[in-house]
């Protein structure tokens, strides 16, 4: 109950929002890890304590959740590490989240730097069911070289549906990039399955637990690169009871217009080129007039005038100060008012910041800035670009050949705006113009993934929105599948207006056993030859299959048989194609009687065209007719190196066709 209406609806809305955040996956363990700190006798300087044994210690009630790895003494205490705090009526922690300072050696402790620990244990669950733990016991020798094998097991879990997090078995290069401060922008360069958007998520998770004020009051946004990616990963953020963050595409991001129309890919790459920032700052400036006649304000027995010339000044002032172009029509009437105060006051009149408003309000004023500095629309302002073979000659001489203004044209010209077929490369430019007008706001963080795919005026308008905040840049040189896909993280990170920035790279597969990820990079010489090839975690001989068909028809029973045995095991199933492919393969795998979904989609099932594919990731992946992927578009081998590492576990290549020349035999990743 409130005081009053408004009150109790204010009351409501934050019980909802609260019961939402403690929402959890069914079955979530309720911890994953236990630290023992060494007690103080025992914890020489710089090192840990010389116990062996695990034996656990209770937190004292006094040591509250604010001051746990900040204030108070954590030694010779042993504390329970999991996705949520936890803590009982007393304020005891029973609990403490994976995000707070006294958790980081859970992720960071190792032989020669134990954290001051004398225990490390991991829990390996079951559904809700304990099955196993693991001491790591420092100070006495005992720390294992070896990887954990209940990590292993965590990673290997077969999943179906969505992705989830990772907070059990984040590595320490990955934790570096959760924890970085909030004001540093960080570019990863991560090859297959070394979990750079995890990583990308869980700092995310990170800012709103260590500065939540600060990022919630302007806000976070994570951008992918279609909807069936934000539909995999939407479980990731609200798991780890974050909800306030905005999941979106560029598209959407910017969207102005309706998009009913899609660009040739010479328009495309044109359009989302950085040179056409300055064809709409000139197109945008070109707006203004020079004034044609004086200003002459009355105000009782005197006129005030304002020449051509001064009035002309003004302009010329306002503009070489580099103001936004709206802003600037208003600082217009203010100069222009304060041109004329300073005659009435040299006149004898007493004039205040009522006097100054009344003169800027008045109808000859504002007239004169209106003739001279003229409202514009954005929307409108990119139309007559496009609409306009002359408009866009004058504002792309000398930056655009003939040739290129002639591809951008539309054909035929609409009629006005809303009749435009506008195209998502339009909207980009729309959100640029609208810039120029008026500063775009910055958010406090903004986490891109699938990065490399931006094109220079995707990556403008993405860097508007963190002008004042931090980014984080997810990507892989290798994967980049569009025409206008960046080959240099350098440059992309000047077009996003964070040119300084250092690329930090995960070279550690996690998620893909070896065979299937050196299998994929033969691939790298061709479509990426500076990249070293990822490493792997994990090995498995059976990971990977190639078999060869002999018919189209033989090949659609394979489709079918494959899916089969793989709904046959535990975890999701992708089979991917080629997009002109989906309905032959589709008309398979109903004739087979295998029940499948769209990527995205609960169903354990999935037909994935290959354009969809990028981002996601399945325990068993079927991938049919390789060179039919690398035959349907010119960054075929691109597309084909996505298919082939978004398997967990297993990957199936069935064929026809001769596979490309570049993919060895298979037997060789035995």
């Amino acid at each position: 109950m409130g005081g009053d209406p408004v009150s109790e609806e204010f009351l409501k809305a934050e019980l909802y929002h609260r019961a939402e955040a403690l929402k959890d996956i069914p079955d979530a363990p309720l911890f994953f890890g236990r630290l023992d700190y060494a007690a103080p006798s025992a914890a020489p300087s710089g090192s840990s304590g010389s116990s062996s044994g695990p034996s656990a210690r209770a937190a004292p009630s006094d040591l509250g959740y604010s001051e746990i790895g900040i204030s108070e003494d954590v030694a010779g205490h042993s504390f329970h590490i999991g996705r949520r705090h936890v803590h009982a009526p007393d304020g005891t922690p029973a609990v403490i989240d994976w995000r707070a300072p006294v958790s980081r050696p859970f992720y960071r402790a190792s032989g020669t730097d134990p954290m001051d620990l004398e225990l490390r244990r991991r829990f390996g669950f079951a559904g809700g069911e304990l099955t196993a733990y693991e001491d790591e016991i420092f100070g006495s020798g005992q720390v294992s070289q070896q990887t954990s094998r209940i990590l292993i097991d965590e990673i290997e879990r077969p999943r179906s549906g969505p992705m989830r997090d990772i907070v059990a078995t984040i590595q320490p290069d990955q934790d570096d990039i959760v924890r970085a401060g909030p004001g540093e922008t960080v570019c990863v360069q991560g090859a297959p399955g070394t979990g750079k958007t995890a990583v990308g998520l869980h700092r995310v998770a990170y800012l709103l637990y260590a500065h939540r004020d600060q990022v919630l009051r302007r806000g976070v946004v994570v951008v992918g690169p279609n909807q069936a990616f934000l539909s995999y990963i939407r479980n990731v953020l609200p798991a780890l009871g974050e909800l306030d963050v905005k999941q979106t595409t560029v598209g959407e991001l910017v969207a102005a217009v309706p998009v009913r129309a899609t660009d040739t890919e010479a328009a495309a790459v044109l359009k989302g080129d950085a040179r056409m920032a300055e064809v709409l700052h000139r197109a945008l400036w070109s707006s203004l007039r020079p004034p044609q006649a004086p200003v002459m304000l009355p105000r009782g027995a005197r006129r005030f005038r304002v020449p051509i010339f001064e009035l002309d000044e003004l302009v010329m002032e306002l503009r070489a100060r580099g103001v936004r172009y709206g802003s600037g029509r208003e600082l217009l009437e203010h100069r222009i008012a304060h041109v004329i105060l300073t005659q009435m006051e040299t006149s004898g009149q007493a004039c205040d910041d009522r006097t100054h408003e009344a003169v800027r309000r008045s109808r000859p004023v504002r007239a004169a800035a209106e003739a001279m500095w003229p409202k514009v629309d954005a929307t409108r302002l990119v139309f007559g670009l496009l609409a306009d073979s002359a408009a866009l000659a004058a504002a792309a001489a000398g930056i655009l050949s003939p040739a290129e203004q002639a591809n951008i044209m539309w054909s035929p010209v609409p009629r006005s705006p809303g009749s435009a077929k506008w195209s998502a490369a339009d909207q980009v430019l729309i959100d640029e113009a609208r810039d120029l007008i008026s500063r775009t706001p910055s958010l406090a963080h903004v986490v891109v993934d699938e990065a490399q795919d931006l094109s220079p005026m995707e990556c403008r308008a993405l860097g508007r929105r963190c002008t004042t905040g931090a980014a984080t840049v997810l990507g892989d040189l290798a994967q980049g599948t569009t025409a206008w896909a960046t080959t240099s993280w350098s440059a992309m990170l000047t077009h996003l207006g964070k040119p300084d920035v250092a690329v930090r790279e995960l070279s550690v597969g996690y998620r893909v056993p070896r065979q299937i990820l050196d299998y994929a990079s033969s691939l790298l010489g061709q479509i990426a030859p500076g990249l070293s090839p990822a490493s792997s975690l994990r090995t498995d001989p059976g990971a990977l299959e190639v078999v060869r068909a002999g018919s189209a028809a033989e090949l659609a029973e394979l489709v079918g048989l494959a899916s089969a045995d793989a709904l046959d095991r535990a975890g999701s199933v992708a089979v991917i194609v080629a997009d002109p492919q989906v309905e032959t393969v589709s008309a398979a795998l109903s004739a087979a009687g295998v029940a499948f979904g769209e990527p995205g989609s609960d169903s354990r099932l999935a037909l994935v065209p290959v354009t969809l594919v990028k981002g996601l990731e399945f325990d068993h992946v079927i991938v049919v007719e390789p060179a039919r992927i690398v035959a349907a578009e010119a960054r075929g081998l691109q597309r084909l190196y996505v298919a082939l590492t978004r398997a967990v576990s297993r990957l199936t290549v069935l064929h026809t066709e001769a596979l490309p020349h570049v993919l060895p035999d298979a037997l060789a990743f035995g």
